[in-house]
């Protein structure tokens, strides 16, 4: 039972002010092998979590998502950020550099160390360089802020937002072949 009352409660918080959809009696067992009775409420998010109603990489770290059902919008979206550009420094072997410059050179479309496409025509060239800018912004725009700021104002749809571009990175990087099965 406290698991459910634990979950309802991160969920809860998590998004603000929730109606709920519906309510379910239902039968509870605790520890001592007592049952009971217990009404449960279940929301539009419990039904389905935010994660996957906007589809968030399921590769990003738990903590991303801990962070996010406990309230802290914020360091979850720092979270999803800092493991795309550990993801980016693993696969280029670019070592000492990070955020805008890790990325900036990473992505570079004249020798690129993370090669998104074949780079064979105009229109590659150009994807490889529009991914190398949004990459780049990400770092400069959304990871450092929030690697630097004690309280940004992220709300749970702001999180969402940036998460989904998070999920937008990483599936590019997926797409491309370079983060395995």
């Amino acid at each position: 039972m406290n698991y459910l009352l634990d979950r309802f409660e991160r969920i809860v918080r998590s998004v603000g002010e929730v109606q709920a959809a519906q309510v379910v009696e239902t039968k509870v067992t605790d520890s001592a092998g007592i049952t009971d009775n217990v009404a449960v409420g279940l929301t539009t998010a419990e039904a389905a979590h935010p994660f996957e109603t906007r589809n968030i990489h399921p590769d990003l770290p738990p903590r991303v998502r801990n962070l996010f059902d406990d309230g802290h919008w914020e360091e979850s979206v720092f979270s999803a950020f800092k493991f795309i550009e550990n993801e980016v420094k693993r696969i280029s072997g670019l070592a000492g550099k990070t955020g805008y410059a890790l990325m900036m050179d990473a992505f570079n479309e004249a020798s690129p160390d993370v090669r998104l496409n074949a780079l064979s025509t105009e229109s590659q060239v150009d994807e490889q360089k529009g991914f190398k800018f949004i990459f780049a912004g990400a770092a400069t725009g959304i990871r450092n802020p929030r690697g630097h700021e004690v309280e940004m104002g992220d709300t749970p749809d702001d999180a969402l937002d940036y998460l989904a571009l998070a999920s937008l990175l990483l599936r590019r990087l997926d797409v491309a072949g370079l983060r395995g099965p």
